[in-house]
């Protein structure tokens, strides 16, 4: 998998996607929207690969979009241009993270500013160094965090907190993000890389099939209403046996009845790898 403007390491059954623009502090250029629906389309369709973590080169996680690139050449010099490559740069940090089939998270290591939060609140999890940097700047050159921002914003943050930072202009770092729950924890930099494989590792080790389930029931539920949610998730119980051949009858309860295991305390992965020591 080669990308221009992005780097993909993988690792078990963990990928490591790297914004690669390092000079530019990962801003988002029109070619980065391209390399990323391109390496997220790629890893979807890659059975070997279970869990993706986004994250930066360098000092930085991403500047957001590279204001030059993006709108000074574009915006009202090339309408269709512009208009196809905002579609692609909306599409994977909207659309395509929220209904991923895999679990993603964000790893936070340092400037992450602007279009930026969109993959942050794309990703289901985030984990941030506290030293990390975060900021809404669109209001000190004269505008406003529009496009997918202003809805990322609306979906995760606090209606005090989304403001305060968007009309200031203000930064906050990653214990104050993990504090208004922006990203799950922080961890300082050193440790980062550690923790947030640690943690794409555990989840990796579930079943696929219902983590695809874990996703899809939380995401769409939150549009519905009550009795549309229970008819959704039966049928997404039902989707899930059957695309594990009945597994998680047979031997997520099965081994729990025999004694195998306790669903409360562990998980099914410590039995499966036992069977397969034999």
């Amino acid at each position: 998998m080669n990308y221009r403007t992005v780097k993909v390491e993988t690792a078990g059954k963990v990928a490591k996607v790297i914004l690669n623009r390092p000079d530019k502090k990962n801003a988002m250029n029109p070619q980065l929207h391209e390399d990323m629906s391109k390496a997220l389309e790629d890893l979807r369709y890659n059975d070997d690969i279970a869990v993706v973590v986004i994250t930066g080169a360098g000092n930085a996680f991403c500047a957001g979009m590279d204001l030059k690139e993006f709108f000074h050449a574009l915006k009202g010099k090339n309408r269709h241009e512009y208009d196809r490559i905002f579609r692609i740069s909306t599409e994977w940090r909207g659309r395509t993270l929220r209904y991923y089939p895999k679990p993603t998270i964000a790893m936070v290591n340092g400037y992450c500013f602007g279009g930026a939060f969109s993959i942050v609140e794309g990703c289901d999890l985030a984990i941030a160094a506290d030293e990390a940097t975060f900021g809404l700047s669109e209001i000190n050159f004269r505008m406003f965090p529009g496009g997918s921002v202003s809805k990322s914003l609306a979906n995760i943050l606090h209606s005090r907190d989304a403001l305060l930072f968007a009309m200031t202009g203000r930064t906050f770092d990653g214990k104050k993000a993990a504090e208004m729950k922006f990203v799950n924890f922080s961890v300082p930099l050193a440790n980062l890389e550690s923790e947030a494989m640690a943690l794409a590792n555990e989840i990796a080790a579930k079943d696929a099939d219902g983590l695809r389930g874990c996703k899809d029931a939380y995401r769409f539920s939150l549009e519905m209403s009550w009795e549309a949610s229970m008819n959704y998730t039966a049928a997404k119980e039902e989707e899930v046996l059957n695309a594990q051949g009945g597994a998680w009858m047979k031997s997520g309860i099965g081994d729990f009845v025999e004694g195998k295991y306790k669903p409360g305390l562990e998980g099914h992965e410590g039995v499966q790898a036992q069977r397969s020591k034999r």
